[in-house]
């Protein structure tokens, strides 16, 4: 129905007077907007073997300190009966306590590299004269209702520090030693107390517990259990086996860093992390995963080659989707009006794809194994050139995967057990959209056709399967009534607009996470033979096992 023919119908019934009516209320309100983190959904198999290969160890923090603050707020809660009320209170007033005493022992505000969660919420309550105003702090730096546990939760239980009871935190099967406990009691006691300020006094007490204090009961009870170790011996049967998978990847990451550590340090930031950057060349490519006398014989050495390949997969369809958004206009910005078809955004990729066919091209690449079957660093050089503009590198590390997808498919019924773990992890647990198998199904498709015809697939393909990912999130808002789209592209009239950028970065694997945790427990340390590079200590070489 029209706006002109429902006003003529109003005016009809009322008798010629004029009223005026705006079109039908069923489609005025149209469409809500949300904004998607994932829009192509490739990230799963990476975040699932993730999971697996790092449990107990949380993708939002890489303090130490934490992992013990909740175990004591644990056993502060358990001493005293606490309800489910009285813990959510001793909870986050604990929480935004261990703020101001970072932020307080800290001239002019919280030093580099150290912030405290919340602490940009507790700032303002805090008064170098007045102390903090308790009250006002915890109920202003988190909008959670358990402030920053609920991120801390599952890590903790794996890590048998805390267990989630109805009532919140209560103590593991790791009991938190009564020296952790001391290090806590200022601050709880300041939490417990129930005051509505704490005065500088109370907090430059408390501040023995602020990040980076040295704790050696800290130290000593969370590297046993980072390592699953006790008495500095490991004994399988005596942990859980989510407990021996964090071990083992600790130990990969631990002799990764013994072997490649200085040379990834010196080589500058290729992942942006050294540990990470570290693991990426010993374990992704090469021979090193199958000689050395370490590697070689721990499994998840294996899925760690297939995760890291996969990273990469992952990496450069975001950034490749990125890139494509970033050339549509945003509908109410500076240039709204540059709006585009998908035959505009498909020229866009072509112009930077060279006229050759994708024959020729892979060609040029080269091969992505040896003669032996180990990956050749085909990714990292790519990354590494600035010679090819940015979308033609991220279409051929794409291409390289699909190279890896079919020899990996080839090697099915290989009867190596190093292949086969590599395999598995690198081609995820169930086929998908976009995924390197996806990509070999293309090679197969368009070896012999023009580069620029490929280009112009891959962009349909993406904008399809945004399509269907924003199809699958849309939800009913119940605040408005409306169903809700997560979708940052959006089409009208046949052209795509866009309501914000898209990220381009790369999904966390916890690795740098891990090696922080690790470094504040005293097995890893910068090696100033090496100009600073990182090396496992001696403890680590030890509890670890990582010698060769």
């Amino acid at each position: 129905v029209s706006s002109s023919a429902a006003e003529g119908t109003a005016r009809g019934r009322v008798g010629g007077m004029g009223v005026r009516t705006v079109g039908p209320a069923w489609a005025e309100e149209g469409l809500g907007h949300g904004s998607p983190k994932f829009p192509l959904s490739v990230e799963g198999p990476v975040w699932r073997l993730v999971d697996r290969l790092v449990p107990g160890v949380s993708s939002v923090t890489k303090y130490a300190r934490y992992y013990t603050l909740y175990a004591a707020v644990a056993a502060e809660a358990e001493r005293r009966s606490l309800g489910t009320e009285e813990c959510r209170t001793l909870l986050r007033r604990a929480e935004a306590l261990l703020a101001a005493a970072q932020i307080a022992r800290s001239p002019g505000g919280v030093p580099a590299g150290l912030f405290p969660h919340g602490h940009d919420g507790v700032q303002p309550a805090l008064s170098a004269d007045d102390g903090l105003d308790l009250e006002r702090a915890a109920r202003d730096y988190s909008p959670r209702a358990w402030g920053f546990w609920s991120q801390y939760a599952a890590p903790a239980q794996i890590l048998g520090t805390v267990t989630a009871g109805r009532d919140g935190p209560r103590p593991g099967r790791h009991a938190c030693p009564a020296e952790v406990r001391a290090l806590f009691a200022p601050l709880l006691a300041l939490a417990a107390s129930g005051r509505p300020a704490a005065r500088p006094a109370e907090l430059a007490g408390a501040g023995a517990a602020a990040l980076g204090e040295p704790c050696e009961a800290e130290r000593e009870w969370l590297a046993a259990l980072l390592t699953a170790t006790s008495g500095g011996t490991h004994r399988p049967d005596a942990w859980k086996a989510t407990d021996r998978t964090r071990r083992a990847t600790l130990r990969v990451l631990a002799r990764s860093v013994a072997l490649r550590g200085a040379d990834a340090y010196t080589a500058g930031p290729r992942g942006g992390d050294p540990y990470t950057d570290a693991l990426r060349e010993a374990v992704a490519f090469g021979p090193l995963l199958a000689e050395d006398p370490v590697l070689s014989a721990i499994p998840e050495a294996a899925r760690w080659r297939g995760l890291l390949l996969r990273h990469y997969s992952v990496s450069a369809w975001r950034r490749l989707w990125a890139g494509l958004v970033a050339e549509v206009g945003a509908d109410d910005g500076p240039d709204g009006g540059r709006d585009r078809s998908a035959a505009d955004l498909r020229a866009w990729l072509c112009d930077h794809v060279p006229d050759g066919t994708v024959d020729r091209e892979l060609a040029a690449l080269g091969p992505v194994h040896d003669r032996s079957g180990h990956p050749l660093p085909v990714e990292r050089d790519l990354m590494a050139d600035r010679d090819r503009p940015a979308p033609w590198r991220d279409v051929l590390v794409l291409l390289a995967g699909g190279l890896r997808a079919h020899r990996a498919e080839e090697d099915a019924h290989s009867a190596d057990p190093l292949s086969a773990d590599v395999r598995r992890a690198f081609l995820g647990d169930r086929r998908e959209f976009l995924d390197p198998r996806w990509t070999a199904g293309l090679l197969r498709e368009y070896g012999h056709r023009p580069a620029r015809d490929l280009a112009s697939r891959l962009v349909d393909d993406m904008l399809a399967q945004s399509r269907r990912v924003a199809l699958r999130k849309i939800r009913h808002d119940p605040r408005t009534g409306r169903p809700r789209v997560f979708s940052r592209l959006h089409m009208r009239n046949d052209r795509y607009f866009r309501l914000g950028e898209e990220s381009s970065a790369e999904i966390g694997i916890r690795v740098h996470q891990l090696a922080s945790v690790a470094r504040q427990l005293g097995l890893f340390a910068a090696d100033d033979t090496r100009g600073g590079a990182p090396t496992p200590t001696d403890h680590a070489r030890t509890s670890l096992d990582v010698m060769p």
